[in-house]
């Protein structure tokens, strides 16, 4: 990997880099000077914006929101007792209004990535971060921009589609999720937080526009594009940009679209940049360097690759066997709240639709599902009142429910990396899960890639006689 980052960035600077990335992880970094602010964008002269000036003038735009008063608060009444390897976030001198926020969501103390990236964000530099999903990526970069907003006063001269700060992510439940966490931590701030994600009203959304300035945007790229072409979307504001699953934004074909919105921004030079991706492929890194500028890389290994408080089966089992066994299983033990992953969006709209046939309290998650019933989909899964969700790879990579007792894969994954994925999805937040794959004889040869990424062999069985009996028929 190494050789791989000389040749992108030079060798003097990956050697500096891998000798400060050497220092022991946890160890708090030495005090952070305040950020230097972004160089400011040109002045612009007075000319009209063709669709936002003449909107602006027939309605009066409205005043940000008054900063909630910190004076009340202290920052003594949010720092933890020092743990030995552990760096707390107080350690990095954020501000009362974020130590707050921190503070009620229960983290006293940074995960490996938050501890290394914001070492060098808070400092303003780019960052390029291998970390996968559950590793706290996501609050690291929202600590990073809220801390940049906070120092650097917003311009005089604003227009309300003007977003200082950009978080571009490849699927509409991610950029959900992203921007609930944005606006847990910007609670007491005053800034304000905006989603655009396809599949959503595009009126509300350019009406929410249009209601107040635009502090942290997060969006998928083509809905994003779609504001951005008609004129109501304006980036040459950004400050911070952060590119969220940089690997699966390739894997899904939207880097020509980023491309034309990353011209809209500021040159590289003149705003922070912060990629973030499970892999470090030659892609990816072809991706960073164009984008960035002397980027820090932090690699954070997870202690294993799949973790330890999942435990793992895999059934042999016949095809035409496969849903008898989900159906058993999940009636028979009483299981609450089971992910169940398939392929194919066709295989997960076929097997949600047997599932409701028989009884069982069941919904799809996939491309084909309209955004607002995803949403609704996934807080009903959330409050236990579905009991078995169905979903492709791209529609599970935006669910982070705690309390999910059992992942099934219907089918196994074609990509190592997403059987990993799809397990994470239970076991979180220290508690334990169980994982069943279905091998059959159209998929089982997948089992050696994944072996081989979680390093050890994983025992196939057959499954119990009784779990294999008929699916009784509803009668009326």
């Amino acid at each position: 990997m190494l050789k791989a980052l000389k040749k992108m960035f030079g060798k003097s600077e990956v050697e500096q880099l891998a000798a400060e990335s050497a220092a022991p992880v946890m160890q708090p970094p030495a005090p952070i000077p305040a950020p230097v602010p972004a160089p400011a964008a040109p002045v612009k002269a007075e000319t009209a914006r063709p669709t936002q000036a003449e909107p602006a003038a027939a309605k009066p735009r409205r005043e940000r929101k008054p900063k909630p008063q910190a004076s009340t608060w202290k920052l003594e009444d949010f720092v933890v007792e020092p743990q030995e390897g552990k760096t707390r976030f107080h350690d990095f001198k954020l501000s009362a209004e974020l130590m707050h926020a921190i503070h009620d969501l229960g983290f006293p103390y940074c995960t490996p990535i938050q501890a290394q990236v914001l070492g060098f964000t808070l400092r303003g530099q780019d960052a390029i971060g291998r970390a996968q999903t559950g590793t706290g990526k996501t609050a690291a970069f929202l600590i990073s921009i809220i801390t940049q907003l906070q120092q650097t006063p917003p311009p005089k001269e604003r227009y309300m589609g003007e977003p200082r700060a950009l978080i571009i992510a490849p699927t509409r439940e991610l950029v959900v999720q992203i921007a609930k966490d944005a606006a847990a931590l910007t609670k007491y701030t005053g800034l304000n937080v905006m989603t655009f994600v396809g599949g959503m009203d595009y009126d509300k959304q350019l009406k929410a526009l249009e209601a107040r300035h635009c502090d942290i945007l997060v969006a998928t790229p083509g809905r994003l594009l779609d504001f951005n072409q008609r004129g109501e979307v304006h980036l040459d504001m950004v400050e911070v940009m952060v590119l969220d699953e940089a690997d699966r934004m390739l894997d899904m074909g939207f880097i020509p679209q980023v491309r034309q919105i990353i011209r809209q921004t500021p040159p590289k030079a003149e705003r922070q940049t912060l990629l973030f991706s499970a892999t470090f492929t030659e892609d990816v890194m072809n991706l960073a360097k164009q984008w960035t500028t002397n980027p820090a890389i932090v690699e954070i290994e997870p202690e294993n690759v799949a973790s330890e408080t999942v435990e793992q089966h895999v059934y042999a089992v016949a095809g035409s066997d496969k849903y008898k066994l989900l159906y058993n299983l999940v009636t028979e033990n009483k299981w609450e709240r089971v992910i169940v992953f398939a392929n194919r969006k066709d295989e997960v709209r076929r097997i949600e639709e047997r599932l409701v046939r028989d009884g069982v309290n069941a919904a799809q998650l996939s491309g084909d599902v309209p955004q607002h019933k995803r949403i609704r989909t996934l807080e009903n899964f959330r409050e236990g009142r579905i009991t078995v969700l169905v979903a492709t790879d791209v529609a599970g990579r935006g669910i982070h429910i705690d309390g999910i007792s059992h992942v099934i894969n219907f089918t196994l994954p074609e990509d190592p990396d997403d059987y990993v994925h799809r397990i994470g999805r239970t076991g979180r937040a220290g508690t334990s899960g169980v994982s069943i794959s279905f091998a059959g004889e159209d998929d089982s040869y997948q089992l050696p890639a994944i072996e081989e990424l979680l390093g050890r062999k994983i025992s196939c069985e057959m499954p119990p006689t009784e779990l294999l009996k008929a699916v009784p028929k509803r009668h009326g």
